[in-house]
C-alpha cells in the first residue's frame, strides 16, 4: 500500500528530473547560441584582424590569424585616399535619404492609419515597391538621370534611395500609428488643436520608438546599398560599398585595405545602433509588423 512518504519521495524525484531536464535544455541553448555567434562573427573577426596585418602576414601560409604587430598603414592608405571620400559621401547620402524618407513617409503613414486613404490594401501596394529588385529601377533611373543631369550627384543618389525607403517607412510607421489610441488625439482636437498639431504634439512623440527603429533600418539600407550607387555614380560621388569593390583589381586584391575600409564602414552603424538600442528594442517589439 502506497504511503504518504512514498508519494512525497516520488514527487521529489520528479522535481529533480524536471530540474535536470531544464538545466540540460539551458546548456543546450547556450551552446547553440555560442556556436551561432562564433559562426557569424568569425568572418568579421577575420577581416578585422586582416586590417592590422602586414602584407607578408596577409598572404602567408598557413594563415596567420593574430598579427604579430599592430600595423596601421592600411588605415592610413585607405582614409587618405578613396576611403576617406567614400566615408564622407556615404554619410551625406545615407543621412539625407533617411531624413527625406521620414519627412515624406511618416505623414503619409499617419494619413493612411487615421483616414484609411486608399482602402485596406494600399499599404501592401506601397510595400510591394520595396520588393522590386533594385536592378529593375537602376537602368531606367540611369537613363533618366543622364537626361536631366543628376548622374554622379548627391541629390540623384538620395532620390533613388527614396524609391525604396519611403514605402518601407510608410509600412512600418502605419503599424505604430495603428497601435496609438485615437482618444488622445480626439481630446486634443476637442481642446482646440488642429489635425496637424495633434499629429506633431501627440502622435509623433508617442511613436518615437518606431520612428527611431525605422530610421535606423533606412540608414542601414542606404549605407550598405551597392547596385544603385554603382549605376548612378562615377567620380564625384563614391559610397563605401563601391569604394570597397574598387579595391579588387584585375592583377591584385588589396586585402589589407579592404579589411581597414570594412571596419571603417561597420563602426558608424554599430555605434548608432548601440546609442539607440533602447528605442530600437522597444520599436521592433511593438506594432511595427501589423498590416
Amino acid at each position: 500500500m502506497t504511503t504518504m512518504t512514498d508519494v512525497a519521495t516520488a514527487h521529489e524525484r520528479a522535481l529533480v528530473r524536471r530540474r535536470r531536464v531544464e538545466q540540460a535544455r539551458g546548456v543546450g541553448r547556450t551552446l547553440l547560441l555560442a556556436a551561432a555567434l562564433v559562426f557569424f562573427l568569425a568572418p568579421v573577426l577575420w577581416i578585422a584582424m586582416t586590417a592590422f596585418k602586414t602584407q607578408r602576414e596577409v598572404f602567408s601560409f598557413p594563415p596567420v590569424f593574430i598579427p604579430e604587430t599592430i600595423d596601421l598603414r592600411h588605415f592610413r592608405a585607405t582614409l587618405s585616399g578613396t576611403g576617406g571620400r567614400a566615408l564622407r559621401d556615404s554619410m551625406i547620402v545615407a543621412t539625407s535619404a533617411t531624413g527625406l524618407s521620414l519627412l515624406v513617409g511618416v505623414p503619409a503613414a499617419y494619413a493612411i492609419s487615421r483616414f484609411r486613404i486608399g482602402g485596406a490594401h494600399l499599404p501592401l501596394w506601397i510595400l510591394s515597391i520595396r520588393m522590386f529588385p533594385p536592378v529593375v529601377a537602376a537602368i531606367p533611373l540611369f537613363l533618366l538621370y543622364r537626361q536631366i543631369g543628376l548622374l554622379d550627384s548627391y541629390l540623384g543618389l538620395t532620390l533613388a534611395y527614396l524609391t525604396f525607403n519611403v514605402p518601407f517607412v510608410v509600412w512600418m510607421m502605419k503599424g505604430f500609428f495603428d497601435d496609438l489610441p485615437r482618444e488622445l488625439e480626439d481630446a486634443a482636437l476637442v481642446d482646440g488643436a488642429n489635425r496637424w498639431q495633434a499629429f506633431v504634439r501627440i502622435a509623433l512623440p508617442l511613436a518615437v520608438p518606431g520612428l527611431v527603429s525605422t530610421a535606423l533600418l533606412c540608414f542601414i539600407f542606404a549605407w550598405n546599398e551597392f547596385l544603385m550607387a554603382l549605376f548612378l555614380t562615377r567620380s564625384n560621388v563614391i559610397t563605401l560599398p563601391v569604394a570597397l569593390s574598387s579595391l579588387v583589381g584585375g592583377s591584385q586584391i588589396l586585402w589589407g585595405q579592404i579589411g581597414a575600409l570594412a571596419i571603417v564602414a561597420i563602426i558608424p552603424v554599430v555605434l548608432i545602433a548601440i546609442l539607440l538600442q533602447r528605442y530600437v528594442v522597444r520599436g521592433l517589439t511593438l506594432g511595427a509588423v501589423k498590416g
